[in-house]
């Protein structure tokens, strides 16, 4: 392994060498999507940052388990235990069943990840495939006297827990401050505090998506799920949890509590939350009239947007900001991105064009190599990547003016570099070449009628020479004579 990974911890709130519970093996748990309604900007920053946490630990030569959850049943409106659950309203508003609206937008948000090369996880658990071990867990819980049952509902004590733990270990807030706030919540006088959280909740007459448990017909609070999951899948400890800085509170602090209460101590060693995104300096939301799906960027169907941006837009606009950052949306900040991708996509695709020669001493790729290395176990500094990144694509258009040589070794350093840094961990791809099969076919017709053009030139035939570079500028390609022969892309 190079050097050490570290990693910011909130619940520390500092950064830890990371050092799994299992030499060789992580396990790595992640808050994924309730799946009722098209995925959206605020989905695509933690599965991407989980996805770099991902591909770097399997590069360092981890076995992960990576196990992200699918909310299908359990998550109330306003994310409170009152209400009706998100998934039953896109039911019934658009007269489906619920499993129905759960399919639909899963299959569009594995469309998405898709489109976006984000990896699969290693398990993907559905919340309403795991009501057994959710009743289980409330019955350790209820045992063990952090809970209590009331009008058929369960609810998690929130009083007796805070006077033997501490609850709010990871957001810091001021639990005593909540507990002695007498604001009575509507619809949920059967709570002894406000600040209790339901753990089972009896279903209204109303309510489809039920379960028989041993207190009623109902379902699982939303916070259950994760903490039931994890532990069947990863064990009482595991490594990492991950999700957006929104789930600090309630909903990590609440698994928090629910683990200490049903085996004695906390499941996770490392949490890991990735920041925001906002649209032109204000929080993303529907009642903005700024809220853009992930479909909408990629056709540029929406009143904000300019343009089309593609997936790998999307992706490298996202990784230039650090993962604890906040990224603000704007359409230049999205078209420079474009810019800056294809920069570096070009100048990948240059250097085996680059003749071979001396080389040069102060061209250091080890370095650049290093800087990377750096960045990555310095909490996932993908930036600093991206800089390096543009250090290299420097670099390769110094050798092609001429105004630097590289050895072949150099030449294939510099490509190992992209390899691995760009299209492996940042987990970028050629969208033109993979959106086309026929390219590198295409590619040597081109490098074909240029390597014509310059025997034309080298014999004089000025005629020649000029028609083909006429005629594939009319075509739309940028076409550069260099001292080793010639450089191409298509605007």
């Amino acid at each position: 392994m190079e050097n050490q990974l570290l990693i910011y911890n909130t619940l520390s709130r500092k950064k830890e060498p990371f050092i799994p519970l299992y030499p060789e093996r992580v396990g790595l748990y992640v808050c994924g999507p309730t799946v009722y309604g098209d995925p959206h900007l605020g989905h695509a920053r933690p599965a991407i940052t989980f996805d770099i946490l991902f591909r770097y630990l399997n590069h360092l030569g981890y076995k992960v388990r990576y196990v992200r959850n699918i909310t299908d049943v359990g998550h109330l409106v306003n994310d409170a235990d009152a209400g009706e659950d998100k998934i039953a309203q896109k039911a019934r508003l658009e007269n489906l069943e619920p499993m129905e609206v759960v399919q639909y937008y899963l299959n569009r948000y594995h469309r998405a990840m898709d489109a976006l090369n984000v990896l699969p996880p290693s398990i993907e658990p559905h919340a309403s495939g795991h009501i057994i071990e959710q009743i289980q867990l409330v019955k350790e819980i209820l045992e063990k006297g952090y809970a209590y049952e009331s009008e058929g509902s369960v609810y998690f004590d929130v009083e007796k827990y805070n006077r033997e733990y501490r609850y709010g270990v990871l957001s810091g807030r001021n639990i005593d401050d909540m507990l002695n706030t007498t604001r009575e919540l509507e619809g949920q006088d059967d709570k002894r505090h406000a600040v209790d959280f339901a753990l089972w909740k009896k279903a209204s007459p109303e309510h489809i998506m039920r379960w028989p448990s041993p207190w009623s017909d109902g379902f699982q609070g939303w916070h259950l799920e994760c903490t039931a999951m994890s532990k069947k899948y990863l064990s009482e400890t595991f490594d990492i949890h991950g999700g957006g800085m929104d789930l600090i509170f309630p909903h990590h602090e609440c698994e928090i509590a629910q683990s200490v209460a049903s085996t004695g101590h906390e499941a996770v060693r490392y949490w890991m939350h990735n920041n925001m995104i906002t649209v032109n300096g204000q929080k993303m939301g529907k009642s903005l009239g700024n809220f853009i799906n992930l479909e909408e960027f990629f056709t540029g169907n929406h009143r904000l947007l300019t343009q089309a941006y593609s997936p790998m837009t999307i992706r490298f606009f996202i990784l230039q900001a650090h993962y604890r950052s906040t990224v603000d949306f704007s359409n230049e900040a999205l078209q420079a991105s474009g810019k800056g991708l294809a920069r570096l996509l070009e100048a990948y695709d240059t250097i085996g064009r680059i003749v071979p020669q001396a080389a040069d001493p102060a061209v250091s790729i080890a370095e650049l190599q290093q800087k990377c290395f750096e960045a990555m176990n310095d909490d996932l500094n993908t930036p600093i990547v991206i800089a390096c990144l543009f250090e290299a694509a420097r670099i390769v258009h110094s050798a092609l003016a001429g105004n630097i040589s590289l050895s072949a070794e150099q030449l294939s350093d510099l490509k190992s570099l992209f390899d691995l840094f760009l299209f492996d961990l940042s987990g970028i791809k050629n969208e033109a070449k993979a959106n086309n099969t026929s390219y590198d076919s295409f590619a040597k017709a081109i490098d074909m009628l240029l390597q014509i053009r310059q025997q034309a030139k080298q014999n004089k035939d000025w005629a020649t020479s000029d028609k083909i570079r006429n005629e594939l500028t009319a075509l739309g390609f940028d076409i550069k004579d260099t001292k080793d022969g010639f450089e191409w892309k298509l605007n």
